[in-house]
């Protein structure tokens, strides 16, 4: 499991990113619904879905990281609040990777012996 720890990190920022551009997209259609000059539903009807499945695959991610990394409570409350808010998944991403919240690899070892002392 040790290795697949990593990549799911990894694959968290590659979400998080990813929700942060299907906002921009599903607010730009917005903007072309109800302000927009010619009116159109089509980028609602695209960036919608696109949305709805990168916010729910950030989610699910989080959760996976979260519980790799051993996150307090407070973290996962502003993990969830940055799920919602338009934008910031990049900074909360941003947060995660100053403070060490993404350093899942070392602290998924901590628990585990050294091979080395396995004998």
């Amino acid at each position: 499991m040790n290795a697949v720890v990593p990549r799911v990190a990894g694959w968290f920022r590659l979400i998080a990113l990813a929700e942060a551009v299907s906002w921009v997209g599903l607010l730009t259609g917005m903007y072309f619904k109800y302000l927009g000059t010619p009116r159109t539903e089509i980028g609602v009807q695209i960036f919608g879905m696109v949305h709805g499945v990168v916010f729910l695959a950030f989610v699910a991610t989080g959760l996976i990281v979260g519980w790799a990394a051993r996150w307090s409570l407070v973290t996962w409350v502003v993990s969830a609040v940055a799920s919602i808010v338009p934008l910031a998944s990049v900074a909360f991403l941003r947060w995660a990777e100053r403070s060490g919240a993404l350093a899942v690899g070392a602290r998924a070892a901590e628990g585990e012996p050294e091979p080395s002392a396995v004998a």
